[in-house]
């Protein structure tokens, strides 16, 4: 475990369809003291996606490099042959920045960041009012195939049950609430 009480971070998890990104895109916005810590991975880019700005997008075998150097804070193989992992260089960029890095991964990856920076983290774990308004919410998107919307309801039950891990949580029943109460903890947590 590190822990140096001058380096803060925050952290953001939630399944698949909670309103996470908004979330997040809103505390950015409003609290210029955080910064968004950009994750590595080895998928190809989306259309519309910028290498540096939504990842760092990086090759297997440049990911499996930098695991073997011992790069990053925490990573994982998400899908199969699909890595995504944080990495310290980012981190300590940011905080060489004078701002607080606020990283927006998966349940298993947060619990790692948690257990690695310890005391200096702030976590939170934000959930959709329940399962069903999860499944709407996938659903409206219009992205999912009926296949690809049980993985990730599947998905969501499983990372549900760590939410009592997480430091907070904040249920985005209405999302300006939602909004309003992250942001309320993090600067809570900012000031300490």
């Amino acid at each position: 475990m590190i822990e140096d009480e001058t380096k803060k971070l925050v952290i953001i998890t939630a399944p698949s369809g909670s309103g996470k990104t908004t979330i997040v895109n809103h505390l950015l916005r409003e609290l210029p003291q955080l910064a968004f810590s950009v994750s590595a991975c080895t998928r190809k880019p989306r259309a519309g996606e910028q290498d540096g700005v939504n990842y760092h997008f990086i090759t297997l075998e440049d990911f499996t490099r930098r695991i073997a150097h011992h790069e990053f804070a925490e990573f994982e193989m998400v899908y199969e042959g699909k890595y995504y992992g944080t990495l310290k260089s980012e981190l300590e960029l940011i905080w060489n920045n004078q701002q607080t890095p606020m990283v927006d991964i998966d349940v298993q990856g947060a619990l790692r960041l948690k257990k690695h920076y310890g005391k200096q983290t702030l976590s939170i774990f934000i959930q959709a009012p329940s399962i069903e308004a999860l499944e709407q919410r996938l659903r409206a998107r219009g992205s999912e195939t009926e296949q690809s919307l049980k993985e990730r309801l599947d998905k969501a039950t499983e990372e549900l049950s760590f939410s009592d891990q997480f430091d907070h949580i904040v249920v985005n029943d209405q999302l300006e609430q939602a909004c309003q109460q992250a942001k309320a903890i993090i600067a809570d947590f900012l000031t300490d």
